[in-house]
């Protein structure tokens, strides 16, 4: 894998919901317009909010399971939905290189979580691309996870695309679950103020966030999803824009922001 490709991708950002796996609307068809525009990806890594446990790990597996870590309620094709990418060792080898002397459990009973597919069944459908999974430390802060996503950074010249998949506004507890509820004033806010942050390569205040008020602590009640955010947001080079290229406010306090840096 060694060996530098200018034209990868740096990383991408967006989630979806269990139900946008199988659906096709304005940002499933977003995610697919973008992927046509990329390179082929040596492997993906991807980071997503719903592996959130003590300590830093990868998938190890090389046939990773499709985990429907999801409640009952949903039409039972998503619960036969398979994503049948292979793993990698040599990248989850690489990641635990790359973050020594960081601990990196090798994880062979975790596989491709919601939060990745839901993303991925539109990005590579055809799940032909090796990928692993990062999971999200919880006993660390969003400073320590963003400086452990900069030393990922050498990936990017490797040919491997970085997917974070989670949200900058994400209030279940507070979402309007009618269709076409309008966005909470919070959460657009606190929304613009990520895309403004973002325009103005302000990471100090996108890592600092819990510091913005009251709007913060309402669009981001718990970090699980805020943080795969920043794994994206750390590749960043200091020339790079962001190209957003979807984005929206579903239940009135989800957010929907799909962006990429280098694509």
């Amino acid at each position: 894998m060694a060996g530098k490709i200018d034209v990868a991708p740096v990383a991408f950002f967006g989630h979806g919901s269990p139900m946008n796996t199988l659906d096709r609307n304005r940002y499933t068809e977003a995610w697919r317009a973008f992927a046509a525009t990329l390179p082929r990806p040596r492997a993906i890594v991807v980071v997503s909010a719903h592996w959130y446990v003590p300590g830093v790990r990868v998938t190890a597996s090389l046939q990773p399971r499709t985990i429907h870590d999801f409640n009952g309620g949903f039409d039972p094709a998503l619960f036969a939905f398979r994503y049948p990418s292979p793993g990698s060792a040599f990248v989850a080898d690489r990641i635990a290189e790359l973050l020594a002397p960081e601990r990196v459990e090798r994880d062979a009973t975790w596989g491709i979580d919601h939060g990745a597919y839901s993303v991925l069944a539109h990005l590579y459908p055809d799940a032909d691309v090796p990928v692993v999974q990062l999971a999200l430390d919880r006993t660390k802060s969003p400073e320590d996870h963003y400086r452990l996503a900069r030393r990922l950074a050498p990936l990017r010249r490797e040919g491997v695309l970085i997917a974070g998949s989670g949200n900058v506004v994400h209030n279940l507890e507070l979402a309007n679950r009618l269709r076409g509820a309008a966005p909470f004033s919070w959460a657009e806010r606190h929304a613009e103020r990520v895309r403004a942050h973002v325009a103005g390569h302000a990471h100090d205040r996108l890592v600092g966030y819990r510091d913005d008020g009251d709007d913060a602590r309402l669009a981001v009640p718990t970090p699980d999803h805020y943080l795969p955010f920043l794994y994206v947001l750390a590749q960043r080079q200091s020339d790079e824009t962001a190209t957003i290229f979807a984005d929206g406010i579903e239940g009135g306090a989800i957010s929907m922001l799909s962006l990429s840096f280098g694509a």
